[in-house]
């Protein structure tokens, strides 16, 4: 398996000093504009703020409370949302094309040292506002990026939950043959 995947985690301890740089974010952005979608109706798309700037502040407000005890050290904050039609009419799936430019976004971010993490703790009907969303787009996650921080600087339960370890479901509870729970492994 790629190193990128592995390494893949989701801390909410970030460095409040440091920046993603405008050629870093163009690539994360990059990224996310490759990823697969549904008869390639790529129906991605995000609303990017920096710390510091009035859309960092606007879409960190759409936070629910226990996100905003950590997300405000990002570095960036951004929405992630579909398009729901295009000159086709409805688009299928657009919450798989979605998904899969946020991973891309996060094994992204990874490569260049960087740190993600997805929530979706927000208040959406707060974002389409604030943001003043047409009516066929839909915000589904908000995502934090920067560089990896101090755990003291978490809460202490948060501190304990970043120090977890990281478990993943066994194949053999999730690859299945044949019938519905007959594992593919063993």
């Amino acid at each position: 398996m790629n190193e990128l995947i592995s390494q893949r985690w989701s801390p909410r301890a970030f460095d409040a000093n440091a920046t993603v740089s405008d050629d870093e974010l163009r690539i994360l952005l990059e990224a996310a504009r490759w990823a697969p979608s549904h008869g390639n109706s790529q129906p991605a798309r995000f609303v990017v703020g920096k710390r510091g700037t009035p859309t960092f502040a606007a879409i960190y407000e759409t936070l629910r409370p226990g996100n905003k005890t950590w997300a405000h050290r990002a570095s960036v904050l951004l929405i992630g949302c579909v398009i729901t039609q295009d000159d086709r009419g409805d688009l299928p799936n657009i919450e798989f094309g979605l998904g899969l430019a946020m991973e891309n976004i996060a094994l992204q971010a990874v490569d260049l040292g960087l740190v993600a993490h997805m929530m979706g703790g927000f208040d959406k009907a707060a974002a389409h506002s604030a943001f003043a969303m047409p009516a066929d787009v839909r915000p589904l996650v908000v995502m934090a990026l920067g560089h990896h921080g101090n755990l003291e600087d978490l809460p202490e339960d948060l501190q304990a939950r970043e120090q977890r370890e990281r478990r993943r479901h066994p194949l053999s509870e999730t690859a299945f043959t044949g019938t519905w729970g007959q594992s593919l492994f063993g």
